[in-house]
C-alpha cells in the first residue's frame, strides 16, 4: 500500500504527507548518501499524534519519502512561495542543500510523471475520498494537515521558528472563527510560541482542499521538532518532550474537531 489509512467517525481527517521513509529500490540506486537519513522527514508524528484513533478522527499518512515526491506540492511543481527558495515536487536537494542524487540521476520529467502517477495520485485520491465521505456523513470537516521540521533551517529563514506555526493560506482554507478557536488554545499554554500565517501558511494540501464555502476547513501545523525529539541523527523520539506537548496538540485537534461540530 502506497499509504496508511484509518477510517474515523468524526467529521476530522489528519493527513501526515511526510512521514513517509520507504524509497523504493529503484529509486534509491540513483541516490547520493545525504539521501539515506532521510533527514527532511517528519519524524514520529504518527506516534505524537498517538490519540486520533481514540478520538475517532480519519488519518491517512505517508510511505514513502518526500525524497521520492512531496505529496504537499502541487502536481504542476508551481512555487507555493514566489520569490522565496523552496523543494519542489521531487526535490533535488536537502534543507541543506546537499544533492540527493548521484551525478546525471537526476529524476527526468517522464520520471517525475511516472511518480505522480504511482506514488502522489494514489494519496490524494484517498484524500478526496475520505473528505467526501465525512462532508456525506456530517456536512463539514476538518482537514488537520501534520507537519514538523527542524527548528533552525537556514536556507529557508533567519533564527530559530515558533514552536507553533498554524497556516490557512492568509484565511482562504477555513473559516477564521475556526482559526482563532485553534490559536487561541496554542496561545493559552505559555512554554510555546505561536504563529499563524507567518512563514507556513499552507502547502499545496491546505491550499488546494480547504474550501470554507464546500464545508472543508483546512488548517495546516507545523512544529518545531525541538518540542517533541532530538533533532540531530538519529532523530529520536524524546517522551520527555512529548509528554509536556502532547496534551496541548490533542486539546488543538479537539478544539477544531468541537468547532465544526458546532
Amino acid at each position: 500500500m502506497d499509504y496508511r489509512f484509518n477510517a474515523g467517525s468524526i467529521p476530522l481527517l489528519v493527513s501526515m504527507p511526510h512521514v513517509g521513509t520507504d524509497i523504493p529500490d529503484d529509486i534509491a540506486a540513483g541516490m547520493a548518501p545525504a539521501a539515506v537519513e532521510k533527514a527532511d522527514t517528519d519524524w514520529h508524528l504518527a506516534r505524537l499524534y498517538g490519540f486520533l484513533q481514540e478520538m475517532g478522527a480519519s488519518t491517512l499518512s505517508a510511505r514513502w519519502s518526500r525524497y521520492v515526491i512531496d505529496l504537499n506540492r502541487p502536481p504542476e511543481n508551481t512555487n507555493l512561495y514566489p520569490g522565496q527558495d523552496t523543494t519542489g515536487l521531487c526535490p533535488l536537494d536537502t534543507f541543506h542543500r546537499e544533492p540527493l542524487y548521484l551525478e546525471g540521476r537526476q529524476p527526468s520529467q517522464a520520471e517525475v510523471e511516472r511518480r505522480l502517477a504511482a506514488y502522489w495520485q494514489p494519496y490524494h485520491a484517498q484524500l478526496r475520498g475520505e473528505l467526501d465521505r465525512l462532508l456525506s456523513l456530517h456536512g463539514k470537516v476538518v482537514l488537520w494537515d501534520a507537519h514538523s521540521i527542524a527548528s533552525v533551517v537556514p536556507r529557508f529563514f533567519e533564527g530559530k521558528l515558533p514552536d507553533l506555526n498554524f497556516g490557512t493560506a492568509d484565511g482562504a482554507s477555513c473559516e477564521r472563527a475556526m482559526s482563532d478557536t485553534i490559536a487561541a488554545v496554542a496561545r493559552s499554554d505559555e512554554r510555546y510560541t505561536v504563529a499563524v500565517n507567518g512563514r507556513f501558511k499552507g502547502g499545496h494540501i491546505t491550499r488546494f482542499y480547504g474550501k470554507p464555502e464546500q464545508g472543508v476547513h483546512a488548517i495546516q501545523l507545523e512544529m518545531c521538532q525541538s518540542t517533541y525529539m532530538d533533532e540531530t541523527a538519529p532523530f529520536g523520539y524524546r517522551e520527555d518532550l512529548a509528554a509536556d506537548i502532547q496534551p496541548l496538540l490533542r486539546q488543538l485537534v479537539q478544539s477544531a474537531a468541537d468547532w465544526v461540530r458546532q
